[in-house]
């Protein structure tokens, strides 16, 4: 079962780079927050406009995306 993510490209919204569906807040940006050492509760404070649920769904994707690479 393919998993829909709550991630859009459109090239009017931040130069077509990932975003959060209905935000302006790049993919990249929880990443690098995570990478920083900060948490998920602080990005989401810094981000009011994603969606807890929506940022997990991005990491769990994430996660099973690397593990599924590592088992190949």
């Amino acid at each position: 079962m393919k998993t829909i993510l709550p991630i859009e490209v459109d090239s009017e919204i931040m130069s077509g780079a990932p975003v959060f569906r209905g935000t302006r807040v790049p993919v990249q940006s929880l990443f690098e927050y995570l990478e920083d050492d900060m948490s998920l509760d602080k990005f989401l404070e810094c981000f009011p406009t994603v969606r807890r649920e929506d940022a997990i769904a991005v990491l769990e994707h994430s996660k099973n995306e690397f593990l599924a690479e590592a088992q190949a």
